[in-house]
């Protein structure tokens, strides 16, 4: 970024020296073609140069409130949304639900409501000697089936096998 006065001595440098754009550069040691042409067409317009930068926004209000919408109302899964819209990252869905709807406490959009240390013990107890799907325990629980194997590995270690059942011996 370049201040205003190095921006207006560029464009009176240019215009001084016939508008010859390679010239001007090679004096200066700055700007690029494409920057130097922009700043005198500005200059142009309105006789005098802005006096900073404005970037215009990326994502209008309505896209900022589609994404909050579509989070909310489908499961307030931050992943879902953003591969639903194609837009935005984490961190800037994060921020508009921030400030849309401001938290207390620090609790997290999108996480389950943290479960007591015994509860997560009978859930990976329930995972390692269970009849059905890693998923349906999951389900019960009410918790994503990656909680539940970090659970397990937390309590067991990454060496532990998930299903505690006997293996049969080979015949």
């Amino acid at each position: 970024m370049f201040s205003y006065e190095d921006r207006l001595r560029a464009v009176q440098l240019y215009i001084k020296l016939g508008k010859r754009v390679g010239l001007t550069i090679h004096q200066l040691g700055y700007p690029t073609k494409n920057s130097l042409r922009s700043w005198y067409r500005e200059y142009e317009l309105r006789q005098d140069l802005p006096a900073g930068y404005v970037r215009r926004p990326r994502y209008s209000q309505a896209d900022k409130h589609r994404a909050v919408e579509h989070f909310l109302e489908h499961g307030r899964c931050i992943a879902v949304t953003i591969k639903a819209l194609g837009y935005p990252s984490r961190s800037l869905l994060s921020a508009w639900l921030e400030e849309r709807h401001p938290r207390e406490g620090g609790c997290v959009f999108g996480r389950s409501q943290e479960l007591a240390p015994e509860a997560k013990q009978s859930a990976v107890i329930a995972l390692c000697t269970r009849q059905t799907s890693a998923q349906a325990v999951a389900d019960e629980v009410g918790v994503s089936r990656g909680s539940l194997y970090q659970w397990k590995n937390q309590l067991l270690g990454h060496d532990v096998s998930a299903s505690m059942k006997r293996k049969q011996a080979l015949r």
